[in-house]
């Protein structure tokens, strides 16, 4: 079994990112990539799907079994024996100048998406794109995304000019606690900030039977005002990315429509991820940052 070693960019107990170097086997199912979007380099025995020289992708589930009744029934992101980042194989992740990662789970780029703009749909557009395509939204629903959308809320004027240009019909300013006047009420709405849920600030703005979607990442608990929720019939919609189904057709979807993410690119090194990494703690970032490699 042959193996590779390349160089990771690890967190320190002080805070800063160090580089170091990892080694790891080449398995007959696994295939040789570079960075969350990159050029196969090499593959296994039993890789069929891709060859050397694709350029391909991979997000936040490492690896799926296939045969367990989530992948049977296409929500194969909630595998019953699935690895995933953060819990399986600490030394494979984006920040690094290659992963070994198993052909399931990586997907061709579409020919002229560029890759620093399909990098941030292997994740954070997956989730976006699951909530809109897999729980029964239509055309005609009004949907509402909190941080940036459709209709946009916000907390400050700051995103009113972008959001217009990204072809938001409406913006409006909300705060926690804060009555809307003259507001028509959502089918549909995303939350994609990174701050704990107020859940009962958020239901005068929901309609009836209208679903909230919390992509938010927090672990501390939110109260949520059953009696409430019940009286609208108001639900509340967990999801997780996408099955790779869905992210196949995210990624086509965005090439053929000429869709890109609003980013800003950090080499990756060093110091271009200590940069990313300060300006995300400043709130300066618009909306993703990628780092490439140079």
């Amino acid at each position: 079994m042959s193996s590779i070693t390349f160089d990771v960019y690890r967190g320190s107990k002080e805070g800063k990112i160090v580089a170091d170097k990892t080694t790891r086997p080449l398995r007959p199912t696994d295939v040789l990539g570079h960075e969350g979007v990159g050029v196969v380099r090499q593959v296994g025995d039993a890789v069929t799907h891709v060859q050397v020289g694709d350029r391909v992708g991979f997000g936040y589930t490492h690896e799926v079994c296939g045969i367990c009744d989530h992948c049977i029934s296409g929500w194969d992101q909630y595998c019953a024996n699935k690895k995933e980042y953060g819990f399986h194989n600490h030394d494979l992740g984006s920040f690094s100048h290659g992963v070994v990662w198993n052909a399931g789970n990586v997907f061709k780029i579409p020919d002229g998406y560029d890759s620093a703009n399909a990098a941030p749909l292997m994740c954070a557009g997956a989730t976006v794109w699951t909530c809109l395509t897999e729980y029964g939204l239509r055309p005609t629903d009004r949907v509402g995304v909190m941080g940036i959308g459709v209709v946009v809320l916000s907390s400050s004027e700051r995103k009113r000019e972008e959001a217009m240009q990204f072809g938001a019909s409406e913006y409006h300013v909300f705060s926690a606690g804060q009555e809307m006047k003259d507001f028509k009420p959502l089918k549909h709405l995303l939350l994609c900030g990174s701050a704990n849920v107020d859940y009962p600030s958020l239901l005068p703005l929901m309609d009836v039977h209208g679903t909230i979607y919390p992509l938010t990442v927090d672990f501390k608990p939110s109260a949520v005002p059953l009696l409430f929720m019940n009286a609208k019939g108001i639900r509340i919609q967990g999801s997780l990315v996408a099955s790779r189904k869905s992210l196949k057709s995210l990624l086509q979807f965005a090439a053929d429509k000429k869709i890109e993410p609003t980013i800003m690119k950090f080499p990756l090194n060093e110091a271009g991820i200590e940069e990313a990494m300060q300006t995300l703690r400043d709130g300066k970032m618009r909306y993703r940052g990628v780092l490439v490699r140079e």
